[in-house]
């Protein structure tokens, strides 16, 4: 049964893949067998990831750009192939938050999340799609998020774009199913990263937080590896538009 796990041989491309969600999402799938493709902001993490990659016996490759540029996005999958001749999964994990109260949000932080967030996950799942037809399948994952159910307070542009990412999700899926390329997403809970630090500082935002989570504590990055490892497989090939909530239960209560 160990076997329908493993992506020995794939090639696996994740954005924004240097540091937090994606960086163990990243690794999770080089311990299953596959080589990387890491694209990302800047080379930061770059020596020490290429390290541990190297050690497990796979291969890496770092390219840095700018996502939210539609140009870059819609070459950053070429690249992939460019370098390894194909891609069988894509995890589109880039993305960034701006807070503000709805109210005095500005209008240019509203289009950069939007573009980072959102927009480059179409540009990016298409290129990659073209190519996973070619090649006779293959898997996108998308990261989505608690506030791709829930209107979340001070995030509008966050919470838009994760909706947003929930709904391409099961468009593209409803689309490339029969061609063997099959299209999930991972909805973390509330994980203990960079873009929740202001959060958990918050004493009082952190206890109401906790006292909503069953589990009774901040998720880790790594409580997402098995999942994507899972969505990343043979296991998951009659998983079409799934929306994996993990999350130590917070949408249960």
């Amino acid at each position: 049964m160990t076997n329908i796990f493993s992506l020995e041989g794939k090639v696996a491309m994740v954005t924004g893949g240097a540091i937090g969600i994606g960086n163990a999402i990243a690794m999770g799938l080089a311990r299953s067998g596959a080589d990387l493709f890491i694209f990302s902001y800047n080379d930061e993490n770059m020596v020490n990831m290429t390290k541990e990659v190297e050690a497990l016996g796979r291969k890496i490759h770092f390219a840095t750009g700018d996502l939210s540029k539609e140009d870059i996005a819609m070459s950053a999958v070429n690249k992939c192939v460019e370098v390894f001749g194909k891609i069988d999964i894509l995890v589109n994990n880039a993305g960034t938050i701006k807070r503000a109260p709805i109210l005095e949000g500005s209008n240019s932080d509203w289009q950069s999340v939007i573009d980072l967030n959102l927009s480059s996950i179409y540009y990016l799942s298409k290129v990659a799609g073209i190519h996973m037809k070619k090649q006779g399948g293959g898997k996108i994952i998308n990261i989505a998020s608690m506030l791709s159910f829930q209107g979340g307070k001070f995030v509008p542009s966050y919470t838009a774009s994760k909706h947003g990412v929930a709904g391409l999700t099961k468009a593209f899926a409803n689309e490339l199913a029969c061609e063997n390329i099959q299209v999930n997403a991972i909805a973390p809970g509330y994980i203990e990263t960079a873009n929740t630090a202001p959060i958990r500082a918050d004493e009082k935002r952190n206890a109401e937080i906790l006292s909503r989570i069953p589990a009774n504590r901040w998720g880790q990055t790594e409580d997402l590896v098995g999942g994507a490892i899972f969505l990343a497989s043979k296991a998951a090939n009659y998983l079409n538009g799934h929306i994996l909530a993990i999350d130590g239960g917070w949408l249960v209560r």
